[in-house]
């Protein structure tokens, strides 16, 4: 295919190698002349490990080329691919400057009787929501009516560190590929025909948030290893050994295990041993702020769901909780997010009735009884059997874990807490 490669910095010169070394022909673009002639002497504008073998190789067999203006190179293009900056602006937003005026001139450029689809691939980091509200409608505006016709927008976030841009180009930990509608864009298929990675055809915002999300995660990991190692440090232990013990457990530390949007946290171990490690942190010192921060983000995400759950509700409507518990098969209550439910439903003045067969209120004991009636002292005129919980008229259902299967409802409203992101 042939290439257009709009921004010449480290991700665009990153890709323009890369492709051109998979034997398409690529046109970089940018209206720096200083990086177009650096890429035309077969250099890259840019230190990468490896990158000037890729461009004066291309550059050699003439499959790559550089230009400071768009003029009627987009004309037989397959693809172009816009690598502008969005540095972050003085508010925090990223500043959407460069994406605006590459756009304008990529719609100004493409002819609107093209035989096929322009597809505009969009690698720049940007907000959820900006290849719809913003990019789409300048096309629209410049193109008209066949905008549709000849412009397939798509959202391709990059994951390349630099200093391994090359190895990380064509060794992806996944490639995601975004469209308005989330269908499979065939080009951009074909564009990364070879490669050995999975694969996501999704919508385009899904797409534009991802880098958010993963840098973000990358971001919190070093802090919070960077806090631990504070505490350590402060105490006297190996930060060292902490972390290869850390890391060695691949089954619940480092693994999918805790990451997947849904349910608050709860139970008898974890918030208490995050209050006990502040407590630690605190005496010592550390200023751990993302740990001091967790409750609270826990608590907001409670709130949350009540939200969700309650939205539309009628006043003094009848809520059927079903799983009271910090999860199925137990009668453990302590700190479970499902009894802070329960308080705030009862709080806001619902009807409440509570199903969870493992509970027996005459059986609870320890700190187990205190946590239960400290919290929900109405407890024993809560629960109900299942031929109650299936018979009665409820505003809504809300399910807490898989006790829910349990139960017939037929069409009554359900909403599962663990959905609510």
């Amino acid at each position: 295919m042939k290439i257009a490669i709009l921004g010449l910095g480290y991700v665009g010169c990153t890709a323009a190698g890369c492709i051109a070394s998979q034997g398409h022909h690529v046109i970089g673009i940018d209206v720096n002349p200083g990086k177009v002639e650096t890429l035309n002497s077969g250099r890259s504008p840019v230190y990468e490990p490896g990158l000037d073998d890729l461009i004066g190789k291309a550059r050699a067999e003439g499959r790559l080329e550089a230009v400071t203006e768009i003029g009627d190179k987009l004309d037989d293009c397959d693809i172009a691919i816009v690598c502008v900056g969005t540095p972050s602006g003085v508010d925090g937003a990223h500043n959407m400057g460069y994406i605006v005026q590459v756009t304008r001139a990529i719609a100004t450029a493409v002819k609107p009787d093209r035989a096929t689809p322009l597809t505009v691939v969009y690698r720049s980091t940007m907000r959820p929501g900006t290849t719809e509200q913003m990019i789409a409608p300048i096309f629209h505006s410049l193109i008209g009516e066949n905008c549709d016709r000849v412009i397939e927008l798509v959202y391709n976030p990059e994951f390349l560190r630099e200093a391994t841009a090359i190895e990380d180009y064509f060794n992806p930990p996944k490639i995601v590929l975004g469209t308005i509608g989330g269908e499979p864009s065939e080009k951009m298929v074909a564009l990364h025909e070879g490669i050995d990675a999975p694969i996501f055809h999704v919508g385009i915002r899904e797409a534009e948030i991802t880098k958010f999300v993963d840098n973000t995660w990358h971001a919190v990991k070093v802090a919070f290893a960077n806090e631990v190692g504070r505490v350590c440090q402060n105490l006297g232990i190996s930060a060292r050994q902490v972390h290869q013990i850390f890391v060695s457990d691949t089954k619940l530390n480092i693994s999918a295990y805790y990451t997947r949007p849904g349910g608050p946290f709860g139970g008898s171990c974890l918030p208490k041993d995050v209050r006990a490690l502040q407590h630690i942190a605190a005496d010592t010192g550390s200023q751990t702020h993302l740990v001091d921060s967790l409750l609270r983000s826990n608590d907001a995400h409670k709130h949350h769901q009540f939200l969700q759950v309650t939205q539309g509700l009628e006043p003094g409507a009848r809520v059927l909780l079903v799983g009271l518990s910090f999860k199925a098969d137990t009668d453990d209550l302590r700190e479970s997010p499902a009894v802070d439910m329960a308080r705030k439903l009862l709080d806001a003045g619902y009807a409440l009735d509570v199903y969870d067969p493992q509970l027996k209120p005459e059986s609870l004991v320890g700190q187990n009884l205190g946590y239960a009636y400290a919290i929900l002292p109405s407890i024993d005129g809560l629960l109900v059997d299942k031929a109650t919980a299936q018979s009665r008229d409820y505003g809504v259902i809300v399910a807490t874990n898989r006790l829910i299967k349990d139960l017939d409802l037929g069409d009554k409203r359900v909403v599962d807490v663990s959905a609510i992101a």
